[in-house]
C-alpha cells in the first residue's frame, strides 16, 4: 500500500480516469471556444447550420445565448478549464473527484436547461451546444466512477 492508502493498480486506474477526463475538458474547452468564436461572429456560418432545425448562429446569438451579459461559451470554456485543471494539476487530493463530480453535475444541469431553450424556446438545435452538453456528461459519469473508486479505497 501507498501512503494515500491506495495499492498501485487503483492509482494507475485513478490516473487513467483523470486523464480522460482532462482530455474530455479539452475538448469542450475547444468546442466552447468555437461557440464563442460564433457567438461575437457577424457573418453567418454554414459548417453549423443545416437546416431550420439545426442552425448554431440562431442559438449562439439569441437572447439566451448569455447570463447576466457573460456569453454562455464563456461560462463553458471557463467551467472545462476548471475541470482540466482538477483533473491534472489537484489530481492526486482525495476530495477532487467529488469536486469534479458536483462541477460536472452543475455543468451539466446548466447544459440540460440550455438544450430545454433549444427545444422548446427556440425551437432550433445547436450542434455544439449538443456536442458540449455530450462532453459534460461524459465528464460527469467518469467522475461519478473515479468518486466511487476513491470511496472503495477508502473503505
Amino acid at each position: 500500500m501507498t501512503e494515500s492508502g491506495r495499492n498501485p493498480e487503483r492509482r494507475t486506474a485513478a490516473s487513467t480516469l483523470m486523464t480522460a477526463i482532462a482530455l474530455v475538458a479539452i475538448a469542450g474547452i475547444a468546442v466552447s471556444s468555437v461557440s464563442l468564436y460564433e457567438h461575437f461572429a457577424t457573418s453567418t456560418t454554414s459548417f453549423c447550420n443545416f437546416s431550420n432545425s439545426f442552425n448554431c448562429d440562431l442559438v449562439n446569438r439569441s437572447s439566451y445565448s448569455t447570463v447576466l451579459g457573460v456569453p454562455v461559451a464563456l461560462i463553458g470554456i471557463v467551467g472545462y478549464l476548471l475541470v482540466a485543471i482538477l483533473a491534472t494539476a489537484y489530481r492526486n487530493l482525495g476530495r477532487t473527484p467529488v469536486l469534479l463530480l458536483m462541477g460536472s453535475i452543475i455543468g451539466f444541469g446548466f447544459a440540460l436547461y440550455l438544450a430545454y431553450v433549444e427545444k422548446f424556446v427556440l425551437g432550433v438545435w445547436c450542434i455544439l451546444c449538443l456536442t458540449s452538453l455530450s462532453l459534460i456528461c461524459i465528464v460527469a459519469a467518469l467522475s461519478t466512477i473515479a468518486t466511487l473508486r476513491t470511496r472503495q479505497a477508502h473503505v
